[in-house]
């Protein structure tokens, strides 16, 4: 099949099966006579498998991993284990975090209960004021309690179609596609 019509198949853009390929997670795919990628039905499960590492917020480096192991299927899958409980370690860390973050926000959302101007607005004088004090705050630059993907970033990251990655090939993806988000 042609490009597009794995792109089709697989619900993705074709330029995330080229980034795949570009990265090497996505072996590239022989040439017709005509110069057109010929993809077959290993492509299909191999990029089925790819999209759902990436719908458990797994990086790039992970599913390299696990590819890695699944094309050598008579290896000990220790490190498989190894890998999943150290990405469920990253998933309960986020947790947390997101738990802190909704706390947060919920207090500041009891800060303007009611109808009034947005001069008076508890929030937004909430809001201004912390931004201030993080302003003030050289060393707390770059930390202002933003909660992240499940990983910490790595490399610069750039948005592919609707899939967020890593533009170094051994970097970390940060997001996965937005459908499965």
């Amino acid at each position: 099949m042609k490009i597009g019509e794995l792109a089709r198949a697989a619900q993705t853009q074709t330029e995330t099966i080229r980034y795949y390929e570009r990265a090497g997670l996505l072996p590239e795919a022989a040439r017709t006579v005509a110069n057109y990628r010929d993809y077959q039905t290993t492509h299909a499960e191999r990029l089925a498998f790819i999209r759902h590492c990436r719908s458990l917020d797994m990086t790039l480096n992970e599913i390299r991993t696990l590819l890695q192991f699944k094309d050598a299927p008579t290896e000990n899958c220790v490190e498989v284990n190894a890998l999943l409980d150290e990405h469920i370690g990253h998933v309960a860390v986020r947790i947390r975090e997101l738990k802190t973050l909704e706390k947060k926000l919920r207090g500041l959302r009891e800060q303007c209960v009611g109808s009034r101007a947005t001069s008076d607005c508890g929030i937004l004088s909430g809001l201004e004021q912390a931004a201030l004090q993080q302003s003030r705050s050289p060393a707390d630059r770059g930390h202002a309690d933003h909660v992240h993907g499940t990983h910490p970033q790595v490399g610069v990251s750039a948005k592919v179609g609707s899939e967020r990655f890593d533009t170094r090939k051994t970097g970390n993806s940060r997001r996965g596609p937005a459908s499965h988000r």
